[in-house]
């Protein structure tokens, strides 16, 4: 069986929290921050990210091209469905939580509450879509 690994993966590893690289994104709002674990998600094949948004930060409504899934690590996320903006939509995650979002889901995130960590996994490339190109950050 062929080895499918990227570089630095064919060891074991451990990712510390307090060593966690937390960075920009041009696909997000200033207030959200990306940190890439493992893989790479602008590349085909499996990655771990984390994503940490500041109290009161919101995604609009977007879509992603492969499946994901989010762990909620600690805070509360506030995730709605559908292609419009709607705080009554909205449902609230605790830590543990583990959210399934299939390719094409339209949704929108809020940290309403406080600020909130999750951990997001899939298999890229990743393609983000906001369904309003003024809510686009890459845009600017």
């Amino acid at each position: 069986m062929p080895n499918t690994r990227r570089p630095g993966e064919n060891e074991f590893r451990a990712i510390w929290p307090d060593t966690i690289k937390w960075e920009c994104f041009a696909a997000f709002p200033t207030a959200v921050r990306l940190a890439v674990l493992v893989g790479d998600p602008t590349q085909a094949g499996p990655y771990v990210t984390r994503v940490r948004a500041l109290a009161g930060a919101r995604m609009m409504p977007c879509t992603y091209s492969e499946d994901s899934t989010y762990t909620v690590i600690s805070g509360v996320l506030h995730v709605g469905l559908g292609e419009q903006f709607d705080e009554t939509r909205l449902s609230a995650h605790g830590p543990g939580s583990l959210l399934v979002l299939p390719s094409g889901q339209a949704h929108f995130l809020w940290a309403k509450s406080g600020e909130f960590i999750a951990q997001v996994s899939g298999a890229g490339p990743v393609a983000l879509k906001y369904l309003n190109a003024r809510d686009d950050p890459r845009r600017l």
